[in-house]
């Protein structure tokens, strides 16, 4: 993955969150060398041949499990064809392109896993950074966290084995920061080419499981049939069938956040690049960002394999705060995310670009 779009957004967005009279943010490219030493320390997979399922714990969120499924590398057509049923125009031409292996979580992240990072009960600036850092601290507090939430972040779906929902992008990535931090593996969010690869899982077909809209009720959570006492709602995550490289509610229950900027054309302008190895669309501006596998708020048709969300301002409308949040959305309860782990370590200035690729451009 190359960043050179990101270098000068990243290091504005950063450098602008030390305007009032305050200490510097702990939250530095010096925090993330610590990190990158420790998961260089801690990394054991060189080759695809050693990667396995695993599962992992999380110590500050009580031990709460975490369970990783390995992706395989490959090439595949990213995309629809033009005869496939409720296509959209963003979802073309289709484009080969190539993905190296990576792991990729078998669930989408919990509310048991994440509370604990939201909750963090530590004084926080409203750009997360520790408002008193102890000199020899921990490596993790120093990773910025969100401050207090306003309102329920759940919006009363439930807690314990459902999806983290409500939470923007900067959020993700941070807890993906804070859980690297004290596991020595590298986590992100998944590319928008890694994560359609990882659904399809080998297929070419409207759903990895066929064609037929019927069977989708034994894979996922939509619209349709996500009603608990006639309102419809997000669900405990594994509770159906997983696809054919074991990920659980890849379509429907949560919608799931990707590292990209969203573009409608950003396919046509794949075709025309000679090197389509891991491609990524760095993001520039903090809207739109690119959205993946449907929710239990969407039609089945908007659960397939090939379509696509972005995000808008508009998931911030009921934000009481000026300047609004930039860990929550009031507006988006169907919104999740899921983590991956790349086979390859990358650099610690990669690292650092990555997990705040979410501060990047002006909010809205």
């Amino acid at each position: 993955m190359k960043f050179p779009c990101c270098l000068l957004a990243v290091a504005i967005s950063i450098s602008g969150s030390q305007a009032e009279d305050r200490p510097p943010n702990p939250d530095n490219f010096q925090l993330v060398q610590r990190i990158h030493g420790f998961i260089l320390k801690t990394s054991a997979e060189f080759s695809a041949a050693q990667m396995k399922a695993y599962t992992g714990t999380i110590p500050r969120a009580k031990d709460a499990p975490y369970k990783m499924v390995p992706i395989p590398g490959g090439e595949f057509l990213m995309g629809s064809p033009p005869e496939e049923k409720d296509r959209k125009p963003d979802e073309g031409p289709q484009v080969k392109v190539k993905v190296d292996p990576f792991w990729m979580g078998a669930y989408e992240v919990t509310w048991d896993q994440c509370l604990p990072f939201i909750l963090n009960e530590q004084s926080r600036w409203k750009d997360g950074a520790l408002k008193s850092p102890r000199p020899g601290g921990e490596t993790v507090d120093a990773v910025s966290a969100p401050t207090s939430p306003y309102t329920d972040p759940t919006f009363d779906m439930g807690e314990k084995g459902y999806p983290a929902i409500n939470l923007t992008e900067h959020t993700a990535l941070k807890f993906c920061q804070w859980l690297s931090a004290q596991t020595g593996h590298f986590y992100r969010l998944p590319t928008e080419v890694e994560w359609e690869y990882a659904a399809r899982a080998g297929t070419t077909t409207c759903w990895f499981f066929g064609d037929d809209a019927k069977l989708l009720d034994d894979y996922a959570w939509h619209y349709e049939n996500s009603q608990v006492e006639n309102i419809e709602t997000s669900h405990p995550v594994g509770q159906k069938k997983p696809n054919p490289w074991g990920l659980y509610d890849i379509y429907g229950n949560a919608g799931e956040w990707t590292l990209d900027a969203y573009s409608a054309d950003w396919y046509a302008k794949l075709t025309a690049q000679p090197d389509r190895a891991n491609p990524f669309h760095c993001p520039t501006a903090r809207y739109p960002r690119a959205v993946r596998g449907g929710s239990w708020d969407d039609d089945g048709k908007n659960c397939r394999s090939a379509s696509r969300r972005f995000s808008r301002p508009e998931y911030k409308m009921q934000d009481p705060q000026i300047p609004k949040s930039l860990w929550y959305y009031t507006n988006a309860p169907w919104l999740g995310f899921r983590i991956v782990r790349p086979l390859k370590v990358p650099a610690a200035e990669e690292m650092h670009r990555i997990w705040n690729l979410g501060t990047v451009g002006e909010d809205g």
